[in-house]
């Protein structure tokens, strides 16, 4: 048993020295289009491949078409339909390659002249937390649409029916802001596309209630400021034609004045704190007075106490003479039988 125990035992060790280690799978390379991956016709655009430094090979594929390239960017000076595709791409570093890359789908615009139309149901201009449907309409029957915001990542795409499709958002936030286009294409050529629509500008605006509030603020603020009235009298009638004209300034006066009615709430309101700083000093100076009244006041005659002598200490006994006998002295010594 010993000996086929030890056995399997270096069976197994010259198995693990046989069989190499798996080595850990390489980090993804990442794919992207520059300036963009929706490209005009005849405009320039770079697809570049991006690995970790030192790959060895980098491949870079056009899928569908059985063309590519062992080369990490592909510089194509004006953009044509035959680009038009989907791409991806790896590296290789030693004998291992790396996982494909993300697929790119590089779309060419402008393939038809006719543009779609973008409108904005029901206002371009919408409050937050509302609902706000954008729609792109085309002339002829296409049955994908695309939408897109400028800065995304990527387009949104919809196919709900033919000649046009609804763009829906639901709840409206801030971030929804921006300037959309939309475009349309056939199934059959997903990666041609039609030239983009007239740009759209979504705002989103306040709530009612606080815009209702700041227009209201502004129209107070635009009423307080009232600027004063020139009048400029002219003498009639014959007898003074020599006269010259008068020019009266008027300024808004009275209590229906909001510029005076301003000044009445502020004068009041200094009077109500002076009148309440007033009211504390008072409090103050009585709490001050009473306080000196109190230490003033004369305190009361402690009674001296009457100091007497102490007693006398007891007288200490001397000790008796060897003379006497030892005897000690009484009220019988020298009283005798």
């Amino acid at each position: 048993m010993l000996g086929f125990g030890a056995f399997l035992l270096c069976s197994g060790l010259c198995l693990q020295q046989m069989i190499p280690a798996q080595p850990g799978l390489l980090p993804k390379p990442s794919l992207q289009a520059l300036p963009g991956s929706l490209v005009p016709l005849k405009t320039q655009v770079t697809i570049r491949c991006q690995g970790p430094p030192g790959a060895d090979l980098y491949r870079l594929e056009k899928l569908r078409s059985g063309i590519y390239q062992d080369q990490p960017v592909l510089f194509i000076p004006a953009m044509e339909e035959r680009f038009a595709g989907c791409y991806r791409c790896s590296y290789q570093n030693g004998s291992r390659w790396s996982p494909p890359s993300d697929r790119l789908e590089l779309v060419a615009t402008g393939v038809y002249a006719n543009k779609p139309s973008l409108s904005a149901q029901p206002s371009p201009a919408v409050s937050p937390g509302t609902e706000v449907t954008l729609q792109c309409r085309s002339q002829y029957s296409f049955d994908q649409f695309a939408l897109y915001k400028e800065g995304a990542a990527a387009p949104q795409k919809g196919s709900e029916k033919q000649y046009w499709a609804d763009f829906p958002i639901t709840a409206v936030t801030v971030a929804h802001s921006g300037t959309y286009r939309c475009y349309s294409f056939s199934s059959k050529l997903p990666y041609l596309w039609s030239a983009p629509s007239d740009p759209l500008e979504l705002v989103v605006t306040e709530f009612p209630e606080a815009s209702r509030k700041r227009s209201i603020s502004l129209i107070n603020k635009s009423s307080a400021i009232e600027p004063s009235r020139t009048t400029t009298v002219s003498p009639k009638g014959p007898e003074s034609p020599a006269e010259p004209s008068r020019t009266t300034t008027v300024s808004p006066k009275g209590p229906e004045s909001p510029t005076g009615l301003a000044q009445q709430h502020y004068t009041k309101g200094n009077l109500v704190r002076i009148c309440i700083g007033v009211v504390i000093l008072i409090l103050l100076v009585g709490l001050l007075a009473e306080d000196w009244h109190s230490r003033k006041k004369p305190l009361p005659h402690r009674v001296r106490p009457i100091r007497r002598p102490l007693p006398p200490l007891p007288q200490t006994q001397k000790p008796h003479s060897r003379q006497d006998g030892g005897r000690p002295d009484g009220p019988n010594q020298g009283r005798h039988q």
